[in-house]
C-alpha cells in the first residue's frame, strides 16, 4: 500500500530528535537500527527523502563514515532506496507490504475445528439483543403499509442519536443524522461525497484496515500519520498537514483501532486547529466511543472542536456485528450531498434493524452489560499475556476492543503464519499499517470469551517458545526489527 509522500523531506534536526540516544557500539549499526525502526513503524514515511549525509553528520554528531555506512546498510536491508541525483529515500521491504490480510473474520466453522479466530474484533450478540429483536418485531407492522424506503433513516432513530450527541455536549439536530448500513458504509459514503480521485487523505498508521481500503476505493491517495509511543504525534501531524494539504483526514480519537489510545480534549482542540488551517475535512470514526471500560470520563466529541467534522458511528461494536446499522453526523450543509451520494450505494438501511436499534438504545442496561463483559475479557487476556509472555510489551487500553502488542524480536507476519498452523488466527501489524511497516506488532481483540482468550495465549506462547529456541528457523532479528 503506497502512501503519497512525494515532496516530503526529513530535516536533519528532526532525524536527530527521532533517533534520540541511539547505541554507539558501533555507531553506524545503532543509527541503522534506529532508522530502520523509525521507517518500519511509519514515523518516517515511506518515500520520504532522508537528510543528506553531510547534514545528518552535523545534526547527529557522528562521523561522515558512520552516516554513509548506516545509509548503505538501510539500502541493503530494503529500508531505503537511492535515486541518483535526488538523494536517499525511505522504503519498506516488499515482504512487509505483502503481509497476509486476516482483517476480516475467517469463515471456518467446520465440524471438529478447534481453531480460535482472533482476527475480528467482534463477538456474539450481547445478552438482551434477542429480546430487543422480539420487541422490534411487534412494532414492525406499523411500517409495513409504507414503501419502506427511508434514505435518511427512521425519524425516531435520528432523534435518539441526535440526543446522544447533545448529551455529550455537541448540539445536534435530527436532520444532521443520516442512518447507514454500518460505519464502514458511512465512511465510503463520506469519501465518495467530499473527495475526488487523486485527493490526498491523511490516515493514522496503524489504523482500521478496512477503512483504509474504503477510502482508497474512493480514489483517495493515503498520506500516513504515524502514531507514536504516547499516541498522536501532533508536531508531526501539523508538519504533514502543512506539507501535503490533504482534502480529508480519517482519525479514530476514541480508543483508536488497533492501539486503544484515547485522545484528550486539549489534543483534539490542537488537532482540529491544524486541520482547519490546512482546510482539511475531518472524518471522525466514533465506532468505539461507547466502550469505556474503567469509568473513564470521555472527552467532548471531536466535532465540538471542528464544526466541519463529519462523524460516523456504529451499533455493531456495542451490541452485535450482525446488526448492520451505523450513522453519519454532519454539518447541515453537508447532509444533502451526503444523501445524494448515499442513494448511489443503497436506498436506505433495513427498517427492521433500525427498529431493533431503537429498542437497544432505549435500554441502557444492555450496553452496560456489554462493557462489563469486555472489561472482564480484556483483563483476562492481559493477565494471560503477562503470565505466559512476560517479555511482550503492551499498554492496557481504557476502552475499545483490542490489545496492541509488541513482540521482542522477529517478524509478526512470520509469527502469524506459524500461529495459523497452531490453530490461532491473528492479524500482524502490517495489516493495519498505511505504509506496510509495524511488523513487530500484533493485534489481539478481547471480544472472545475468557476461556478462549486464555487458550489462545497458551498456543501463542508455545509457538513463540518454539521459535525462540529454534534460531535456525529465524532470519537475522536485527534485519527484521520493525517496531
Amino acid at each position: 500500500m503506497i502512501t503519497d509522500s512525494r515532496n516530503i523531506s526529513l530535516s536533519a534536526e528532526r532525524l536527530a530528535t527521532l533517533a534520540g540516544n541511539f547505541s554507539r557500539k558501533p555507531a553506524y549499526r545503532g543509527l541503522r537500527m534506529v532508522m530502520q525502526e523509525l521507517i518500519g513503524d511509519g514515523r518516517i514515511l515511506m518515500g520520504t527523502r532522508l537528510p543528506s549525509e553531510r547534514a545528518a553528520t552535523l545534526a547527529l554528531g557522528v562521523s561522515r563514515n558512520t552516516v554513509t555506512r548506516a545509509y548503505a546498510d538501510l539500502v541493503t536491508a530494503g529500508f531505503a532506496t537511492v535515486r541518483p541525483g535526488a538523494g536517499t529515500f525511505a522504503a519498506v521491504p516488499l515482504d512487509r507490504r505483502r503481509a497476509h490480510d486476516h482483517a476480516l473474520c475467517s469463515r471456518t466453522g467446520r465440524a471438529g475445528d478447534d481453531s480460535i479466530d482472533l482476527n475480528c474484533a467482534a463477538s456474539a450478540a450481547t445478552p438482551g439483543v434477542a429480546a430487543a429483536y422480539e420487541r422490534a418485531l411487534a412494532t414492525l407492522p406499523a411500517w409495513l403499509g409504507s414503501d419502506g424506503y427511508l434514505p435518511a433513516g427512521l425519524p425516531d432513530l435520528q432523534e435518539l442519536i441526535a440526543e446522544s450527541y447533545r448529551q455529550r455536549g455537541l448540539r445536534t439536530d435530527p436532520e444532521q443524522i443520516l442512518i447507514t448500513s454500518g460505519a464502514l458504509s458511512a465512511i465510503a459514503i463520506v469519501a465518495r461525497a467530499i473527495s475526488r480521485p487523486g485527493d490526498r487523505v491523511l490516515i493514522e498508521s496503524p489504523s482500521y484496515s478496512n477503512a483504509i481500503l474504503a477510502l482508497q476505493l474512493g480514489g483517495a491517495r493515503p498520506v500516513s500519520s504515524p502514531l507514536v509511543e504516547t499516541g498522536w504525534d501532533l508536531d508531526g501531524i501539523e508538519a504533514t498537514l502543512q506539507q501535503t494539504a490533504p482534502r480529508m483526514a480519517y482519525l479514530i480519537p476514541d480508543f483508536q483501532n488497533p492501539t486503544g489510545w484515547l485522545m484528550g480534549d486539549s489534543a483534539r482542540a490542537r488537532y482540529a486547529a491544524a486541520l482547519r488551517q490546512s482546510r482539511t475535512v475531518p472524518i471522525v470514526d466514533e465506532a468505539l466511543q461507547a466502550t469505556p471500560l474503567d469509568g473513564t470520563a470521555m472527552p467532548a466529541p471531536f466535532a465540538a472542536h471542528a464544526p466541519d467534522a463529519i462523524s460516523v458511528g456504529s451499533a455493531s461494536k456495542l451490541f452485535w456485528g450482525g446488526l448492520r446499522v451505523g450513522w453519519i453526523r454532519a454539518p447541515h450543509e453537508m447532509i444533502e450531498p451526503l444523501l445524494k451520494t448515499r442513494v448511489q450505494f443503497d436506498l436506505g438501511s433495513s427498517v427492521f434493524d433500525q427498529l431493533v436499534l431503537l429498542q437497544l438504545l432505549s435500554d441502557s442496561t444492555i450496553a452496560d452489560l456489554r462493557r462489563q463483559q469486555l472489561k472482564a475479557r480484556r483483563d483476562a487476556l492481559a493477565q494471560a499475556i503477562r503470565t505466559q509472555l512476560p517479555d511482550w510489551r503492551f499498554r492496557l487500553p481504557e476502552g475499545g476492543l483490542t490489545l496492541w502488542l509488541q513482540i521482542p524480536h522477529g517478524s509478526a507476519t512470520q509469527l502469524a503464519a506459524r500461529l495459523d498452523g497452531a490453530g490461532v488466527h491473528i492479524a500482524p501489524g502490517p495489516v493495519f499499517s498505511v505504509e506496510g511497516g509495524a511488523d513487530q506488532w500484533l493485534r489481539i481483540p478481547y471480544a472472545r470469551p475468557e476461556a478462549q482468550l486464555t487458550a489462545a495465549v497458551t498456543r501463542i506462547a508455545q509457538a513463540w517458545s518454539t521459535q525462540a529456541h529454534n534460531p535456525a528457523r529465524r532470519r537475522d532479528a536485527a534485519r527484521l526489527l520493525i517496531a
